[in-house]
């Protein structure tokens, strides 16, 4: 994520969090919280997927 990236996702989960005009939206704040709690130029973390047929694990 470039620095211009992670700023935008900053101001609008300041937005989101903070402006009362705006409809909360619980899961968009989880989202925006994982990608930039790790900072502006980490690569995404991925969900732990199972597949079950094959018993694969994807992701962390």
């Amino acid at each position: 994520m470039t620095e211009s990236e992670f700023e935008a996702r900053l101001k609008e989960l300041d937005r989101l969090i903070n402006d009362p005009e705006v409809r909360m939206d619980p899961e968009r704040v989880w989202s925006l919280l994982a990608e930039v709690s790790a900072g502006p130029s980490a690569t995404p973390v991925l969900p732990a997927v199972t597949v079950p047929s094959a018993g694969l694990r994807l992701g962390h």
